[in-house]
């Protein structure tokens, strides 16, 4: 642990008392399947922004440490196959809490929309079935839910809870969020009310940009210990990136430290389902909103007092969609109509470890619209859609419109893309430079078909699509993608995927005063132009 980093106590606070007073009738919604004796877990939902699977101690990192994630997977499962369907903020956190594939959720399946209210959080069902919500931190976001910006306003009610936000602390570098994420789930813990079950939601801001450049220096990072990817030329700057990066990483686990203390004081962590991951991966050139396995392979370890066999890895695939279920089912509730994802909750129950389902030997990935910076005629914003496969073997991806920029526009200053030091490294670079095959890999334009084997290229530089020798496989995984997308109801296959890049943009003040415009009906709007959408 780096002692310069993490001298910080949480203080203890005089709290608010917030009431959730719950009018349902539990009876109703739980699963006939749960002995009406049996105590209702605690669900607390840990939940990283940015941070890559292999950023993790139990992972493998060379320059990360961990421990309170990695306790959680020691005392629990590791998940080894976990994905996030969509690389992006709000896609992949709307997946979480809707329990669906991104492209079946219209507007959310772009980053920056207007949420509606006519698909059902997991959250919100379980308050309705007695449980107390809260969320600190980051909860669903960026973009607009109830007339409010989710990410800004800090008293109004997000998809993800009800907030408790107030507690501060002064972080040891800049760069580094004031929000004291363990003493408002403290807070929230002093005015549950007792025997009542609850649901949290606990999403550091980190390590989300930007860092305090440098903050290695001053926390005497070694930086020969940083693991350069493939994708990247190794040198200093890229090295020191990484390194302030890490640094991140470790404050999300500082306080999940501070979360695993306050359920141990108060004798409440045996019966509650902890979950710790990331939203995707991390906030660099290649990784953060694009469709290789860096940017969706996400970091999944889950603990449940004695109903799960500690020390377990499963390899099964599971993605982000199954998450809600999960919960649903662990506290003995049905299932809502609206959810596709499949539970994991057999894996975490099961005593094996290794492959459990063998059905489970695969997941569907896919992207639209995430940050602005692409024109294409009268639309101001338009996105890079694609869509993808992965097994153990090979990862296949489809990229729908190739003649667009998937990094952003270099016009309007590859705007998908984070501004951090890599980024500014490779943007610099001539292109007569000998690292200039780098910022191709990062910003270039791509081919239709893309096709990586997962064993020999895990950081996917060497595109196989068009070796003739890979001809049968790349064929079987396109068609296996198209029937599993077709079966989703995913636009890009059964209609007019066009419907994507017409969604309103939050960031687009056009296009939000027409959103709020009180005659405006966006889903009609749609289906006028490209006819009905799957519904929900």
């Amino acid at each position: 642990m780096h002692h310069l980093l993490f001298t910080k106590q949480y203080p203890r606070f005089v709290f608010t008392v917030l009431a959730f007073l719950l009018q349902s009738f539990v009876a109703q919604l739980v699963d006939a399947a749960t002995p009406a004796t049996e105590e209702r877990p605690n669900i607390l939902f840990i939940i990283a922004d940015d941070a890559s699977r292999d950023s993790m101690g139990i992972y493998g990192s060379t320059y990360v440490e961990t421990p309170n994630f990695d306790r959680i997977a020691r005392e629990g499962v590791l998940f080894t196959q976990a994905y996030n369907c969509n690389p992006k903020c709000a896609p992949a956190r709307a997946c979480l809490l809707t329990g669906r594939y991104s492209w079946q959720l219209q507007e959310a399946c772009n980053h920056n929309p207007f949420l509606s209210e006519r698909w059902a959080f997991y959250p919100f069902l379980l308050e309705a079935a007695g449980y107390c919500v809260g969320y600190t931190g980051k909860g669903w976001g960026p973009g607009e839910f109830n007339g409010h910006d989710a990410s800004k306003s800090k008293d109004k009610v997000n998809p993800a809870g009800h907030p408790f936000l107030s507690k501060k602390l002064k972080p040891p570098y800049k760069g580094i969020n004031s929000i004291d994420y363990a003493g408002n789930f403290e807070e929230f813990l002093e005015q549950l009310p007792e025997q009542q079950p609850f649901c949290f939601w606990f999403g550091t801001k980190e390590p989300h940009r930007s860092y305090g450049k440098d903050n290695w220096k001053l926390d005497g990072r070694d930086l020969s210990k940083v693991t350069v990817p493939a994708y990247y030329p190794d040198n200093p700057t890229i090295r020191g990136d990484l390194a302030d990066y890490a640094i991140e990483v470790e404050w999300y686990d500082h306080h999940i430290g501070g979360a695993l203390e306050q359920l141990e004081h108060r004798g409440m962590l045996e019966n509650t389902l902890i979950i710790a991951t990331s939203d995707h991966g991390m906030p660099f050139p290649r990784v953060k909103g694009q469709i290789y396995d860096d940017g969706f392979h996400i970091p999944l370890a889950v603990r449940w007092g004695d109903r799960v066999k500690p020390g377990r890895v499963v390899t099964d695939f599971v993605t982000f969609p199954d998450v809600a279920p999960t919960i649903m089912q662990a506290a003995g509730l049905k299932l809502h109509s609206q959810i596709t994802g499949q539970s994991f909750l057999p894996q975490l129950l099961s005593p094996q470890s290794g492959r459990i389902d063998p059905d489970r030997d695969h997941t569907l990935l896919g992207k639209e619209r995430h940050d602005i910076g692409r024109t294409d005629g009268d639309q101001l914003s338009v996105g890079y859609p694609a869509r993808a496969i992965r097994n153990d073997d090979y990862l296949y991806v489809r990229n729908f419109k190739p003649d667009r920029w998937p990094g952003g526009d270099p016009a309007y200053g590859l705007l998908n893309c984070d501004a951090s030091p890599t980024k500014s490294y490779l943007t610099g670079l001539s292109m007569a430079h000998p690292d200039f095959r780098f910022y191709e890999m990062s910003f270039g334009k791509r081919k239709r078909e893309e096709l990586y084997d997962m064993k020999k290229d895990p950081d996917c530089v060497h595109n196989l699509a068009d070796d003739p020798h890979m001809k049968e496989v790349k064929t079987i995984l396109w068609k296996q993608l198209k029937q599993e997308l077709a079966a989703q109801g995913d636009p890009r296959i059964i209609g007019d995927g066009n419907i994507f890049d017409y969604y309103p943009n939050r960031q687009i003040s056009r296009q939000q005063q027409l959103y709020n415009a009180p005659d405006y009906d966006p889903v009609g709007e749609f289906e006028t132009r490209f006819g009905s959408p799957q519904a929900p």
